[in-house]
């Protein structure tokens, strides 16, 4: 048979095993993953990204020094990643020894210096990270030699340790130190990192995925699924059909409309998050969207937000959208961090209570349409919720026929998670319907809701809960600090900036043929590079690049 004939004959039967394409993997480290998304990552550098996405991914990319264990306990288990070994050398100094074999992916060693400049570049306030407010306890971040790196606090605290690992992934100086800090979120270095981790970046295809390699020579070992794909698609309903479809291996958090479906399938399986990250909130714009310099022409009442609070019945939304699983939030935090098992007092649920607050303070239906009005303007208000979240958006539906048997009126408007984002860092809304995933300390409670926080959205500010806070975050002992947090979360819950709906406990959806599989709530994948497909389970992704 000729060359030219070859191609000829394998198009008129591609049953010729000749004809058959030759697999790209043939070893034991190959596999898979194709996790899909309703929502692209905004960029790949760690101390840039604003974006559970891009959080997800980057964690992949690049190490922390040590990180929590399954428990995401912040008082002990901690692993190692690029630190081997760590001590506290006296209250306030915590010596870290980096592993001799962690390298960059361009080969280059990984060094205490990188750990220097990491520091520098989170605490910088051009930079403006999200991690800034957690890492500003730390005076200073030292190499005492190449493998050497020492953290000096301000003042000795609980959290010091998880301080110190938890919020900075470490960054190569030898490929970041010349570009101009105001400039990194946007440098092309975002969307082609070079990182540390087990995966090394392949390609972005803008809008529609994102490709990563395994490291095969990773220090800490060769990761057991060779490729991971992040797959974008338009909205959550087409992230989950894709996954139902087994066109999608990975799915973060499936709807409850689909968990049984799972459920009954052999080749799918839902795994719990476990103790669950996220808590979701309605919250309540204090200033004007038209006007930051003016409240805002409801919710800057405090008693209105109360009103409006009483109003919504959180018992009967949780259950109806999540089940038995669901959580009925007990303030701004979520149930994996200790200080959830407490009991706090919250805004009763009691529909006539919160019309007879309103008609004190004005509102009443003077035109016999069910709506509450006030010098002939009706009580209404718009709520924005993502389109990528099938939870929200249920639950504000359920929210909206609450409060109209309250007299209360609220639109529904549905985003893309991009245009969400950018009108609640804008403060451009009435109410927004917010998901945290915060990590297992209750610090984080800073990083939403203190005066001036990066994520406060709404411009709460209380200087006394501010404070409150701050001496919670200072503690040297649990029962200190359930003191103060206690004291803490009574004054925010008594502010009303938000109405405390859910602390969800999602089920990530993922294809049976892995083996190895767990689930860190603070990133679903964090541990993906330990998971496996055993040959035997192997479909043609496995083995064959697209």
């Amino acid at each position: 048979m000729t060359r030219r004939a070859a191609p000829f004959l394998c198009g008129l039967s591609l049953a010729i095993a000749a004809c058959a394409p030759e697999p790209t993997c043939t070893g034991n480290w190959c596999g898979t993953a194709v996790v899909v998304t309703a929502a692209e990552a905004d960029v790949l550098l760690p101390v840039a990204t604003s974006q559970d996405v891009g959080y997800a991914i980057g964690d992949l990319l690049f190490l922390k020094l040590a990180d929590v264990g399954p428990a995401m306990s912040t008082m002990d288990g901690f692993e190692p990643e690029l630190a081997s070994e760590w001590a506290f050398e006296d209250e306030r100094t915590i010596r870290f020894t980096l592993h001799p074999d962690a390298r960059w992916h361009d080969g280059a060693p990984v060094t205490a210096e990188d750990v220097v400049f990491t520091f520098d570049v989170y605490r910088d306030s051009v930079v403006a990270s999200t991690a800034r407010p957690r890492v500003l306890t730390i005076a200073a971040v030292t190499a005492r030699d190449s493998q050497t790196v020492v953290f000096r606090f301000q003042r000795p605290y609980q959290d010091m340790l998880f301080d110190a690992v938890y919020h900075m992934r470490v960054l190569p100086k030898h490929l970041l130190d010349t570009i101009p800090r105001a400039e990194l979120a946007s440098h092309p270095f975002g969307r082609g990192p070079i990182g540390n981790g087990p995966y090394r970046f392949v390609r972005w295809n803008a809008g529609q995925s994102i490709e990563l390699e395994a490291d095969s020579a990773f220090f800490l070992g060769r990761p057991g699924v060779r490729r991971v794909i992040w797959r974008f698609t338009a909205d959550v309903n087409t992230a989950v059909a894709q996954f139902l479809a087994g066109e999608a291996d990975v799915l973060n958090a499936l709807p409850p409309d689909a968990l049984e479906r799972v459920r009954a399938e052999e080749t799918l399986r839902a795994v719990p998050w476990t103790p669950s990250t996220i808590y979701g909130y309605v919250l309540f714009n204090q200033r004007d969207p038209e006007d930051h310099d003016r409240p805002h022409p409801l919710f800057g009442d405090r008693a209105v937000r109360e009103a409006i609070a009483m109003a919504a019945d959180r018992e009967t939304m949780v259950r109806a959208v999540f089940g038995e699983d669901g959580i009925v939030a007990k303030g701004p935090m979520s149930p994996s961090q200790w200080i959830s098992h407490e009991e706090y007092e919250q805004v009763p649920f009691d529909t006539a209570g919160a019309r007879r607050k309103l008609a004190v303070l004005g509102w009443r239906d003077t035109d016999g349409d069910g709506l509450l009005d006030r010098d002939g303007a009706a009580l209404q208000f718009d709520l924005l919720v993502p389109n990528t979240s099938t939870a929200r958006r249920r639950s504000a539906e359920i929210l909206q026929e609450q409060l109209r048997r309250a007299g209360i009126s609220m639109t529904i408007s549905l985003l893309d998670f991009g245009a969400f984002m950018e009108r609640g860092q804008a403060h451009n809304f009435d109410a927004w319907f917010g998901s945290y995933g915060g990590d297992p300390s209750p610090a984080s409670i800073a990083e939403l809701w203190v005066s001036g926080a990066g994520y406060n959205y709404g411009t709460y500010a209380n200087p006394t809960f501010d404070a409150a806070v701050r001496r919670a975050q200072a503690a040297l002992d649990v029962a200190t600090a359930r003191t103060r947090w206690r004291r803490a979360v009574t004054l925010i819950n008594g502010d009303v900036p938000a109405i405390w709906i859910y602390g969800s406990a999602p089920n990530a959806g993922v294809h049976a043929r892995f083996e190895g599989v767990s689930v860190r709530p603070d990133n679903f994948v964090a541990t993906l590079w330990r998971w496996h497909v055993p040959a035997t389970r192997m479909i043609d992704r496995d083995r064959y690049s697209e």
